[in-house]
């Protein structure tokens, strides 16, 4: 496994549509498990290939609590069946907004059918936490950010700040 660099935003490939995959490989668990760590070392809930610049419909999850075991998900094409009326709202971060939050609502129940770690179609029944994730993370496969459900000021002031922070790290102290 290896940890892979996050790309942050604003970078145009973070608004691109992922593509879905055709079967699952070798080379595509290798993926999976790089994402796994650059999501843990990061450290993170949630990470989409497109965040490590790969335009493929993959996901890595796992809300489990510090003290608890790992418990990591490998949604691969995930397709969301089904969103609740109800919402819920929890204060979202992204490992591409580094830095920045806020509280978004969203349904608080989806299902979702998606391909395993080994390939063998799934079905889940997320609520809570699990959910936001869920529906964050299949957010970046269609090229959609948290920072998109806020109002236009609040976004325009997060990705300044970004842009600002960027241009900060490419200069050289000589």
């Amino acid at each position: 496994m290896s940890k892979r660099p996050i790309i942050i935003e604003p970078d145009p490939i973070l608004r691109k549509k992922s593509q879905s995959l055709e079967n699952v490989d070798n080379d595509l668990r290798k993926l999976l498990d790089d994402m796994l760590e650059t999501m843990y070392e990061a450290p993170g809930i949630g990470l989409a290939a497109v965040q490590i610049g790969i335009l493929k419909r993959l996901i890595v999850i796992d809300i489990s609590k510090e003290d608890q075991k790992k418990n990591p998900l490998f949604l691969i094409n995930p397709i969301i069946t089904y969103k609740s009326k109800n919402t819920s709202s929890y204060e979202e971060g992204c490992l591409s907004l580094p830095g920045h939050y806020a509280e978004i609502e969203r349904p608080s129940e989806c299902h979702l059918e998606f391909l395993d770690y080994n390939g063998k179609k799934k079905k889940l029944e997320a609520q809570g936490l699990l959910a936001t994730c869920i529906q964050h993370e299949v957010d970046h496969l269609n090229g959609i950010l948290f920072i998109d459900y806020l109002s236009k000021l609040k976004k325009d002031m997060i990705i300044k700040k970004l842009k600002k922070n960027k241009k900060d790290l490419e200069k050289i102290i000589l």
